[in-house]
């Protein structure tokens, strides 16, 4: 159908002025508004600015799914924000899309609702009490105006979903399932004419997107983030770029470590079935049915809060198994002092992602939960991917460090993550852990083994802070005569004996003196937690024999951090951490093994570095 007006539409029916017709035809289109861009980046143009100008509705995208067991293909619900030339000029536009099972409400955080971190190790959990039902929204034509006013008027269209399950679209939620995935691939696809858009969840008159360019961005923070990335592992075309801020890449990563139940630093007694009962905001009709089948059946039966071992259920919920299938470009984005989504989930992706030839970015911050790129990177990076504009996107180092007390918008470029001159550095222990042993560069055997008792009801905090304690074993080098940069995850080697069949494993790196700040715990460098049981196998945990010893190497979480002169770096290894872990009865026995015990440090610039910074020598 022909957009031009009646008039015009007679005129060129006459064909009697030809050559008058296609000289206006020009001058229109000249002044019809588009896209502008100065210095590389997207600007404000004067035609698309306010709400007045745009044109704003929703719609229903049909999947490839059945997830709510209905007999029929689930469809999500959509908005779309545009500018009004999209209507009335036949402009088309390039596409910044987020989607989230949150837009439409979410569930009590009361940790009575949560599971009830008092378990005896091995044992059955205490019974969790249901979380009460969240309360249905009915959000049109727009379920969230985030991104619209920033990107509408710079000449894209901004568009919105809610996940399966959740408000207004159907399905069931399914925590990391793949209706999650192939969710926003089939939004995408609409976008692209490749799938049906309808006015209403069922019947309806159909939607096209023709005043779509094709070409998608995605981008969103924790369980946003995590469904961009999602989208991403289909290689679905069009979907150009995305910029996953704190993606959760792995449930089992976010729900357990190494074996051990560990909980999301902020949300102690979470687990993967909770967190379903926080977004199950879809249709009040069809939950009991997404309860039974999805929660009941699937995840409380697969996710195993008795041994923490690693198996099918929780495979299937990592992303780094899927990355083979990403075609866009990918612009990871996280914060180093995220306790919740922590760090090792954006580095995991990038470092493997690199393995496969692909050429991911990465900023990291020092901050906590969510935080973006600025905005003029983001700019910058959609005005190139969505629009081709050259401005030096992808001829720049791939990782960005935001250094402490440094503006995120200067942060220091890498040519990859770690530093590329990080190497690692072995420190070994001496006697002493209950008031505060030493690190060492050199091992001196005949140290022996030291021990400490096990009590949840002591936090971490405490225990570091403390000048001696039976709780922990601490160990720490001499002051930092100059600063040292530490880039990567550190790596703890250690033999460990319980007197029980079962214990927490914790270890955190700090630095001494110890300093609490009111933003959180300022002397925290990083964390880490094992599970002794898996120390074969992580798929398949052992009840330990008491008194004998077992080895573990593990990770803790990366970092990369400049530890300032007049600090000491210390391993403070203990039990139960209250914060993350479960919290057994009192009273359990650990063994170090000091002699087959060591702390590897990715230090920029190695050894040599290391010893400059003690002073070694002077």
């Amino acid at each position: 159908m022909s957009r031009w007006p009646h008039s015009r539409s007679s005129l060129l029916a006459l064909g009697a002025v030809g050559a008058l017709t296609a000289a206006f035809a020009t001058a229109q289109n000249a002044e019809r508004a588009q896209p502008v861009f100065v210095d590389g980046q997207a600007q404000v143009v004067e035609a698309f600015k306010g709400s007045k100008n745009w044109v704003q509705h929703d719609l229903w995208v049909e999947t490839t799914f059945d997830s709510d067991g209905d007999g029929e293909p689930d469809r999500v619900h959509v908005d779309v924000s545009r500018p009004a030339q999209t209507e009335s000029e036949g402009l088309k536009v390039a596409v910044i899309y987020e989607t989230s099972p949150y837009f439409s409400g979410i569930g009590s955080d009361d940790k009575q609702y949560f599971w009830n971190p008092r378990q005896e190790l091995g044992a059955p959990p205490p019974a969790r009490t249901p979380m009460p039902p969240v309360a249905a929204e009915t959000k049109r034509p727009l379920m969230s105006r985030s991104l619209v006013s920033y990107w509408v008027p710079r000449g894209f269209a901004v568009v919105h979903s809610a996940s399966p399950g959740t408000g207004l679209s159907e399905g069931c939620p399914t925590i990391g399932g793949e209706n999650e995935t192939l969710a926003p691939k089939a939004v995408i696809d609409w976008l692209n004419g490749r799938a049906k858009g309808f006015t209403a969840p069922d019947g309806g008159d159909e939607v096209f997107a023709k005043w779509c360019t094709g070409k998608v961005a995605m981008l969103g923070t924790s369980y946003n983030g995590t469904l961009a990335l999602a989208a991403a592992t289909t290689g679905v075309e069009g979907l150009e770029l995305v910029v996953p801020d704190a993606p959760n890449t792995s449930y089992y990563h976010y729900y357990r470590a190494n074996g051990l139940i560990r909980h999301p630093g902020g949300y102690m007694g979470e687990d993967i079935d909770v967190l379903y009962d926080a977004i199950n905001s879809g249709d009040p009709a069809r939950r009991e049915w997404c309860n039974e089948n999805v929660r009941d059946k699937l995840l409380l039966s697969a996710h195993d809060r008795v041994s923490g071992d690693y198996n099918e259920f929780w495979r299937r919920r990592d992303y780094v198994h899927w990355l083979k299938g990403v075609k866009c470009a990918v612009f990871l984005s996280h914060g180093l002092s995220d306790w919740n989504v922590m760090p090792s989930h954006s580095i995991r992706i990038f470092q493997a992602l690199e393995a496969l030839g692909a050429k991911p970015s990465l900023y990291l911050h020092q901050g906590g939960h969510g935080g973006l790129p600025p905005l003029e990177t983001l700019n910058r990076w959609f005005s190139h991917h969505l629009y081709g504009v050259d401005n030096g996107v992808g001829k720049e180092p791939r990782s960005w460090v935001v250094r402490e007390d440094g503006s995120r918008s200067a942060p220091a470029a890498y040519a990859t993550y770690p530093h590329p001159e990080a190497k690692p550095v072995t420190l070994h222990l001496r006697k002493g852990g209950e008031a505060c042993g030493s690190l060492e560069r050199a091992a001196a055997p005949g140290q022996g083994s030291e021990s400490l008792v096990d009590d949840a009801s002591i936090s971490g905090a405490k225990l570091a802070a403390a000048e001696r304690s039976p709780n922990r074993l601490l160990y720490a080098t001499t002051e930092l005569k100059a600063p040292l940069h530490l880039s990567g995850a550190p790596r703890v080697q250690i033999r460990v004996s319980s007197d029980r069949a079962a214990a927490n494993l914790s270890v955190w790196l700090v630095t001494l003196p110890w300093v609490e700040s009111k933003g959180g715990l300022a002397s925290v460098v990083t964390r880490g937690w094992a599970d002794p049981q898996n120390s074969r196998s992580l798929t398949e945990s052992q009840p330990l024999e008491p008194g004998q010893f077992y080895e573990l190497s593990f990770e803790l979480e990366p970092d990369d951090q400049i530890v300032p002169a007049g600090a000491r770096l210390a391993l403070m290894v203990f039990s139960s951490d209250r914060d993350f872990t479960l919290w057994p009865e009192a009273g359990t026995k650990l063994t170090v093994d000091l002699d087959k015990t060591s702390l590897e440090l990715p230090i920029v610039g190695g050894a040599a570095a290391l010893e400059a910074a003690l002073g070694a020598g002077k």
